[in-house]
């Protein structure tokens, strides 16, 4: 199987600009290209902030016990945060810190002028309330876009930051030449990181947008009837293989975000060899929206310390 990528691709299957499905078998959706062009671009908006600023935009990081994932994550981010000049630090507080304690930082964090983005690693420890942590992060320093009043911002199509992850299967979708608009789109997955802003972003009027939006998840009947409506159809349910080519649409894109461990192996939530056989598109699971994720968080952190820098 060969299968297409890039720009040779898109023009193999026609002009995406007047056409929601594709041809098959699927054209990949690279997420790792995508992110290394769109870092190159940051990297020279962050050095001409920097000059003319003075500033260099700064991310903290804060990561509570010795998850491995978690350790792999932050390490990742700290890398490509240094690639792109933005400063960064890590927090590394014990497992067994306490809710308090972890407040305290915060609230040190929100006040240090020199750092403009906030990062608090989930998952957190059982002994410490998540929301109570993220609702302290300050909104104009909240580059997850998680506090309560960036979500209603983004209700509103007023977005101040864009969820990272969310954000990022945005940028694939009109990057790969996804027609949205008038398009169903189905996510599968109603969770507070992917599914319920990427719903709301997709409805919203805008690029990327305009869509005719479906949510599907644990509760919902006939699923397979539903995703096989579905123009764009994307998993986030964080079951393994769990979308298979029978729930899928001759031509659809698909966009896997889940990122599953199984046999010594990272896989998505959806079963790209059987899935491309069907997909006109398919991000694979590593390469797909994991490197959009920390490349829209880099974003977010310049974004930040342009907003706070009007600020002061």
């Amino acid at each position: 199987m060969k299968w297409r990528t890039g720009e040779a691709g898109l023009r193999r299957f026609g002009n995406p600009a007047t056409r929601t499905i594709f041809d098959v078998p699927a054209h990949i959706i690279d997420g790792k290209a995508l992110a290394e062009k769109l870092r190159g671009e940051i990297a020279s908006d962050v050095s001409t902030f920097t000059n003319e600023s003075g500033v260099t935009p700064h991310l903290a990081a804060v990561l509570v016990g010795e998850d491995p994932a978690s350790a792999v994550y932050v390490r990742n981010k700290e890398r490509a945060c240094a690639n792109v000049g933005i400063g960064s630090t890590l927090h590394r507080l014990p497992a067994e810190t306490t809710q308090a304690e972890l407040l305290e930082l915060i609230g040190q964090l929100n006040a240090n002028d020199s750092v403009h983005g906030i990062l608090v690693q989930l998952p957190l420890p059982a002994q410490i309330e998540e929301k109570a942590v993220l609702d302290a992060v300050s909104a104009l320093k909240d580059v997850d876009a998680f506090h309560p009043e960036n979500v209603g911002l983004i209700v509103q199509g007023r977005p101040r930051f864009l969820p990272c992850t969310p954000c990022g299967v945005q940028q694939m979708l009109i990057h790969h030449g996804v027609q949205t608009a008038g398009a169903h789109a189905v996510v599968i997955g109603r969770s507070e990181i992917v599914g319920k802003p990427l719903v709301n972003m997709l409805m919203q009027k805008g690029e990327a947008a305009n869509a005719t939006v479906t949510v599907c998840h644990s509760r919902t009947r006939d699923l397979n009837d539903i995703t096989r409506q579905a123009d764009i159809l994307i998993a986030a349910i964080g079951l393994p293989l769990f979308v298979k080519a029978d729930m899928v649409k001759p031509g659809a894109a698909v966009i896997d975000v889940g990122i599953n461990r199984l046999e010594g192996k990272l896989v998505g939530d959806v079963d790209f060899d059987q899935v491309c056989e069907v997909a006109g598109a398919i991000s694979p699971v590593p390469g797909g929206v994991g490197p959009m994720t920390i490349t829209m968080l880099l974003r977010n952190t310049l974004t930040a310390a342009t907003l706070l820098r009007k600020t002061s």
